[in-house]
């Protein structure tokens, strides 16, 4: 099993490639926990139930055209396309893609004195995430 650095991380926001701006990402996948539990039950009886997913992202901030400002800005509110993978490499099996239909509710950046100025974004699910490894 390989071991991998999180220091190539590739991420697509509304066909715009972000990438080169990312501090960190992390993607979280999940389903509902539904309790059929019923009279007569000694225990707790769980089934699935519906999907969730959501892209959290610390961006280092960028106002030039089509950069990270450009592309948050316009796209609150909105559902687009967005793409994420381990690393830059092609799609394959050690660097599968997740792409997903998502919602971005609100957009903000901001820093301390002297700080590096950032963006933070939540992608959230607005359909289905899909995984490809070709």
């Amino acid at each position: 099993m390989a071991t991998l650095s999180w220091d190539d991380a590739d991420l697509t926001v509304n066909s715009v490639d972000l990438s080169a701006h990312v501090q960190s990402v992390s993607l979280t996948y999940s389903a509902d926990e539904l309790d059929e539990t019923a009279m007569g039950d000694s225990t707790h009886s769980r089934i699935g139930g519906l999907k969730d997913w959501s892209i959290s992202v610390t961006f280092n901030q960028d106002f030039a055209a089509s950069q990270v400002d450009a592309t948050l800005f316009s796209i609150v509110g909105t559902t687009f396309t967005v793409v994420l993978k381990p690393t830059s490499a092609a799609v394959s099996a050690t660097n599968p893609s997740f792409t997903g239909s998502a919602h971005f509710p609100s957009y903000g950046f901001g820093g301390g004195v002297g700080s590096l100025l950032q963006a933070t974004a939540q992608f959230n699910a607005a359909g289905a995430l899909t995984r490809a490894t070709s």
